[in-house]
């Protein structure tokens, strides 16, 4: 027997259209709604890309910034405070004379009112110390100034700027030269000490003290290199009687150097007028001087020639030479009176008896 499906009908309201339900994809203008999962994936991916710009961003700066650096400690101009007592003064040899300084005064004078308004300059060295480059002055200002007030808080530390390494000691040397030369006052006997000292440092190439002119003193002119040149005997033989060598005038210098080069007893005479006389003022040494070079006046006995000297053909006033040693190159100079060995080794730390017999037997070597 077969069942009957029902029939109803269904009576739908007029005027309302009828909601239809497509089946298969739907193309909706309208976002779909994204489950918790989706939603915390796609924020996760634009919270790391966010981060990778700004992290981009940060290393871009920090490049640009680590070059700056560089440039900048390059070129001197990283500047901190460095402690007095870890700067060296080895590496050059200053051009000072030795003597009062009276400048030195005035500068302590000026950093203790008014502080320092140029940093020294130093490059790195080894253990966490320094080496001075530029501003011997302004050290020795500080150091004079920890010293009379005692107050470390206040002059132990000096502003510096911190180079980078690996200048050549050439370039080094012609830029403390350059930046003394600026200095009206810097002398001719001074400048011809440094020519002296550099042909001497066991680092330089140079022996010869007139050729280190031309090096050192290239930003000079010639007639002013060659001032300096005719000043090096002068320093060379009488340097270490000389109290005020800073203090002696062109004209003077040049007349004296000839004098010496014209009549050798001059330099024993005038060592010993000088001899012992450490209370003389600037002017008794000039006046010393001016006597020995013919211009103290008519009355001033002028030295003579020894007669029974005969002329020195083709003689030297000075032997240099270098000496290879496992510290490095010893440069060796020998001149009238004088015999110095430079060598980069503090010669201080050997033991005094066992430095004296050493010298002894150089010497009796060579008798």
């Amino acid at each position: 027997m077969t069942r009957k499906r029902r029939m109803f009908d269904i009576e739908l309201p007029q005027g309302q259209e009828t909601e239809t339900f497509p089946t298969g994809k739907v193309e909706d203008d309208e976002p779909r709604r994204r489950g918790p999962m989706a939603a915390a994936i796609t924020e996760s991916a634009e919270s790391n890309r966010d981060r990778a710009r700004i992290e981009a961003a940060i290393r871009a700066e920090n490049d640009a910034l680590a070059q700056e650096h560089v440039r900048m400690k390059k070129a001197g101009l990283i500047v901190d405070m460095i402690p007095l007592d870890a700067i060296d003064t080895h590496k050059l040899i200053r051009d000072r004379a030795k003597g009062p300084d009276f400048e030195l005064e005035e500068l302590v004078a000026s950093i203790r009112e008014i502080g320092l308004s140029n940093p020294i300059r130093v490059e790195p060295g080894a253990e966490g110390r320094y080496e001075l480059i530029q501003g011997w002055r302004r050290l020795s200002a500080y150091r004079r100034l920890r010293e009379e007030t005692g107050d470390a808080d206040a002059w132990g530390h000096i502003p510096a700027g911190i180079a980078a390494r690996g200048d050549a000691l050439e370039d080094l040397y012609r830029r403390m030269v350059d930046e003394n030369i600026v200095r009206k006052d810097i002398s001719f006997a001074e400048m011809a000490q440094l020519a002296l000292h550099y042909a001497m440092d066991p680092l330089t190439q140079e022996n010869d003290p007139e050729k280190a002119v031309a090096t050192l003193f290239r930003s000079a002119g010639y007639q002013k290199r060659s001032y300096i040149r005719s000043f090096i005997p002068l320093v060379e033989r009488l340097g270490e009687v000389l109290m005020y060598p800073q203090e002696i005038p062109r004209a003077l210098g040049l007349s004296l150097a000839q004098r010496l080069q014209d009549f050798p007893g001059v330099v024993a005479a005038i060592k010993a007028d000088l001899k012992d006389w450490d209370t003389r003022s600037i002017k008794d040494e000039l006046d010393v001087l001016r006597r020995y070079a013919g211009q103290g006046g008519d009355d001033d006995p002028a030295p003579a020639r020894p007669a029974a000297t005969p002329p020195a053909t083709g003689a030297r006033a000075r032997t240099t030479f270098q000496i290879a040693r496992p510290q490095g190159s010893a440069k060796c100079t020998a001149a009238n009176g004088r015999l110095e060995i430079r060598l980069p080794r503090d010669f201080t730390a050997i033991d005094r008896r066992r430095l004296e017999a050493a010298v002894a037997s150089l010497l009796d070597q060579i008798e």
